[in-house]
This record gives C-alpha cells, structure tokens and sequence, in this order.
C-alpha cells in the first residue's frame, strides 16, 4: 500500500482526490490548514468505506512546521504520492491589489509547493518510484482578470513541475500539473452561475471534483510512468 498525501485534501476537489488515491488502494493522508474537522471528516469517511486515511494539519506557507509535520509523517514510511492541491484565491484587479494579497496567495501555491515537496523528495528517490501531481488552473494558461496573482503563482508551478520532471525521471518518478477550469465546488458556485458556464464552457457545464480526481488518480498510477513533465487541462474545451 503507497503512501499519498493531498494537500488541501478537506476542501471539494481535494477531498474527492482523497477518494480516489483510497479507492485505488492507498493509504490517503487528508491534509487541511485550519479546517482540520474536516479533513478529520473526511479521512473518516474513507475510512467508513473501507479504506485507509488520516487527517493532518499545518501551514505549508510555514516552512519550519511544515518539515516538523513531514518529518513525523515519514516515521511511517516515504510518501510515494503527493498531490500538490493547497491554494487560495485573493482577487482584485493589479492596479488595486495589495501587497499582502499577492503575497498570500503565491506563498501558499508557490511556496508551499516548496515547503511541501522538497522534504519528500529525497525518501521518495530511495524507492525509485513516485508520484508527483501539481494542482494548477486555467487561470496559469489563458490569464483571468482580477487574478494576476493566482495567475502568476500557478504558472510558475507549470515552470517548476516541468523542471523538477527532468530531475527525477531517471528514478521512476514522474511530475505533472492537472489545470481545471470552471469546476463544481462551493467556491466556484458564488463566482460563476448555470447560465454563465453555459455560455463560457464549450461543453455547457462546470466539471465535477470527481471527474478531476479521476484524472489524477490515473497520473498518480502505474499505467501513467511515462507521462512526466506535462501540464493537463481539464475545462471542457474552454481552452
């Protein structure tokens, strides 16, 4: 049984990744900052359905309790799976963002990737497999108003995943970002109503969390060991 971790695992596309890594036979580790009831819900449920999972909390924007909560975390064995998925938004248009809303939001996307990945890397070469998966947005390839920020900090994930994926290749570990468009979760539902969707998504609807868990359940699998160094959108040909 592999070990998974999914940051940002309480929330709607992360707890469905969460149910897919079980399903597919991991143990899932359900990480949430302060929503640790959550994620605690969560990882019960898996649990409820027979599989394995635990709920862990920290700050991947704190580099220090992050390495405090990783190194525990490897007293278990190396994680050999980890879905990078923890992000924010704070939109505003450029000319009136502050300072601390960009910053916020590419520490928690940027940094935290780093804060995260870096302390896993290591354990994860020494059993020459790995799974690597970045949650990245539409927003990183076709830009968005009043999302300079969020734009900025997810196309530099697609910069660091498809660098990281030449560094590790050569020891069975593959790196990728997955970039939604308009998906069905409650922070979606207050930016984007049915009939915009229709209008802006070719496929006249907003994606379930699922059906973008299904597409990182496949990269985090066996069948998926040549596929590296790749950016995978998942819109219904918004783009």
């Amino acid at each position: 049984m592999k070990r998974a971790l999914v940051t940002g695992g309480s929330g709607g596309i992360g707890a469905a990744i969460c149910r897919r890594l079980a399903a597919d036979g991991h143990h899932v580790i359900v990480h949430a900052n302060r929503g640790l009831d959550r994620a605690t819900a969560v990882a019960a449920a898996i649990r409820d359905a027979g599989g394995s999972a635990e709920a862990v909390a920290f700050d991947v924007t704190d580099r220090a309790a992050t390495a405090a909560a990783l190194e525990a975390l490897l007293d278990g064995g190396a994680i050999q799976i980890l879905v990078n998925n923890a992000g924010i938004h704070a939109d505003a248009v450029f000319p009136g963002m502050r300072g601390e809303q960009w910053d916020r939001v590419v520490d928690v996307s940027l940094n935290g990737f780093f804060n995260v990945t870096q302390p896993l890397t290591l354990p994860m070469l020494r059993t020459r497999w790995g799974r690597i998966v970045n949650v990245s947005s539409v927003a990183a390839i076709a830009g968005n108003r009043g999302q300079v920020n969020y734009s900025a900090a997810k196309g530099a994930l697609h910069a660091a995943s498809k660098s990281l994926a030449l560094e590790l290749a050569s020891r069975g570990i593959t790196v990728n970002a997955v970039a939604p468009g308009v998906i069905a979760t409650d922070m979606s539902e207050g930016a984007f109503d049915a009939e915009t969707v229709k209008k802006l998504v070719p496929m006249q609807r907003a994606g379930r969390p699922e059906e973008v868990a299904d597409l990182i359940g496949f990269l985090a699998s066996e069948q998926a060991g040549y596929i590296s160094g790749q950016v995978i959108s998942i819109n219904g040909a918004l783009i």
